[in-house]
């Protein structure tokens, strides 16, 4: 197994991330990892290298502005759903061309945020998704926002998330968005797993997508929060597994 840190230019930045190839000496199916609310390529190191040993090529990467210590251009002030949008809809883009993948078995991976924004871009994308596996999707946040600012005339420039300073286009961008309309675009096999204790997204929302997706599976785990035990860490890990055993 190999890692290969990489820069990816795409909108007038560069996103940073790390390829972890199985060095198989052929195409092999592509996990892309895309992390949290102020997460980092590094949440998923332990499933991308899991993954690269067992012969699957994995890419994890930072979010442009998407924490306080992203590896990647622009600051959390300047970072929208939108622009996490580009940022993974560009590294699709590249590794896709990547001589090491099979193009044809790409599996979109998200947790919280990142899910929200993979359940974005597989629907922006279907044709280059094979399959799609949601974390505990933040699929809330465009309904968060909304209700924190009913008014978007009356946004304020600047506030604060958890410590994390944004700017005013995210709350724009995400106000009155809707999310379930735009995914339903996706038709390809979707596999989200929730935690029935998450006090941060509702589970009712990863319910909701299960019935919008014409594919699509869900797994509660009991007693699991926003971030899983380890327990729950290795079930995701058995689930991913048998997801690409069925590509």
């Amino acid at each position: 197994m190999h890692t290969e840190d990489m820069r990816i230019r795409a909108h007038g930045r560069t996103v940073f991330g790390t390829f972890y190839d199985p060095e198989a000496g052929e195409a092999r199916p592509l996990v892309i990892f895309s992390h949290g609310f102020n997460g980092s390529g590094k949440d998923f190191d332990a499933e991308a290298r899991a993954l690269a040993e067992r012969g699957y090529c994995a890419f994890c990467y930072d979010f442009c502005g998407g924490s306080l210590g992203t590896r990647s251009d622009l600051t959390t002030r300047e970072m929208t759903i939108g622009t996490e949008r580009e940022d993974l809809g560009a590294v699709l883009e590249e590794l896709s061309l990547d001589r090491r993948t099979d193009k044809k078995r790409i599996v979109l991976f998200g947790g919280s945020q990142g899910g929200l924004v993979t359940a974005l871009v597989a629907a922006d994308r279907p044709q280059d998704v094979a399959a799609v596996f949601l974390l505990f999707p933040a699929l809330c946040i465009p309904d968060d926002w909304t209700r924190a600012f009913p008014n978007k005339d009356a946004l304020p420039d600047e506030f604060s998330r958890w410590g994390v300073p944004l700017g005013r286009e995210f709350a724009l961008y995400v106000h009155g968005l809707d999310v379930f309309a735009h995914i339903a675009a996706y038709r390809g096999h979707v596999l989200i797993l929730h935690g029935d204790a998450d006090d941060v997204v509702p589970l009712a929302y990863s319910r909701r997508a299960q019935g919008v997706y014409p594919d699509a599976e869900l797994t509660v785990l009991p007693g699991e929060g926003h971030g899983f035990s380890p327990a729950g860490n290795a079930e995701v890990l058995r689930r991913l597994l048998g997801l690409l055993a069925d590509l």
